[in-house]
């Protein structure tokens, strides 16, 4: 009789660890479903709220970056004078 119990208190311990991690991993996935959901919202009403003439970029290619960093690294010299009032 107290082989039967301490074999029952073991699979049911079993079974809540088993359960236990189930339903996290299940709420892991249901908040970060809930979570992209929000962000999309987000996004439309971002978009929603620009103006219709606004351009908007969502990808630059790396060659396109690396083309204007080359571009930015120097320059003419251009000569002025200083002019006082």
């Amino acid at each position: 009789m107290v082989k039967f119990l301490v074999i029952l208190l073991g699979v049911g311990w079993l079974l809540g660890q088993l359960l236990r991690y189930f339903l996290r991993s299940k709420l892991a996935q249901f908040a970060k479903q809930v979570n992209e959901a929000a962000m999309e919202q987000q996004r439309a009403q971002q978009r929603a709220s620009r103006p219709k003439d606004a351009v908007n970029v969502d990808f630059i290619p790396k060659e396109e970056l690396e083309k204007r960093k080359k571009n930015i690294e120097g320059g003419e010299y251009v000569d002025f004078e200083e002019v006082k009032e």
